[in-house]
């Protein structure tokens, strides 16, 4: 199989226009034009993206019920998305913060970790990978998760460190 990336994901919301709010005004997704044809639903694309769309909206209305995958059936946990800088992840904590979506901090090691809601309570991660040629033997070898201390993290690292490729591996 040579599956070397998620192209896009396509959520199920209560309310398309409440759902675009956040995704566009909270996480800096863009609007995409040529997705009118399908009735309630929109299609996003992240920033710097050169996919057509990278996250699809189809409403299926206020009357659906939240949720329950994890807690009564499976389905999906979580999707992650990469932010480029450190600064972009601050950035996006703050944005979080003010909306009532922060629900998670995670230091992972070689990830530091934000985790969201969306309106209707689907959860995502957003993620800063260390770069190869900063990580050290404390960061490969970090046993389960801790709390992340973004202020620590950005004073170490700074808030233009860009995010590595994979989690170890050099780019190129």
């Amino acid at each position: 199989m040579a599956i070397f990336r998620l192209n896009h994901a396509v959520l199920y919301v209560g309310d398309v226009a409440r759902s675009v709010a956040f995704y566009r005004d909270v996480l800096g997704f863009g609007y995409t034009e040529g997705g009118d044809g399908f009735q309630g639903a929109a299609f996003l694309r992240a920033p710097g993206s050169t996919n057509d769309h990278d996250l699809g909206l189809f409403e299926i209305g206020a009357q659906a019920g939240p949720s329950l995958a994890g807690r009564a059936t499976v389905g999906l946990y979580h999707l992650a998305w990469e932010v480029d800088t450190l600064g972009d992840l601050a950035d996006l904590e703050q944005g979080l913060t003010a909306a009532g979506a922060l629900v998670g901090k995670s230091d992972h090691g070689t990830t530091k970790s934000l985790y969201g809601k969306d309106p209707d309570g689907l959860e995502f991660e957003i993620v800063w990978i260390i770069p190869a040629e900063l990580l050290t033997d404390a960061d490969r070898n970090k046993a389960g998760v801790a709390p992340l201390d973004l202020a620590a993290e950005l004073e170490k690292y700074g808030r233009e460190a860009k995010s590595g490729v994979g989690i170890s591996r050099t780019a190129g």
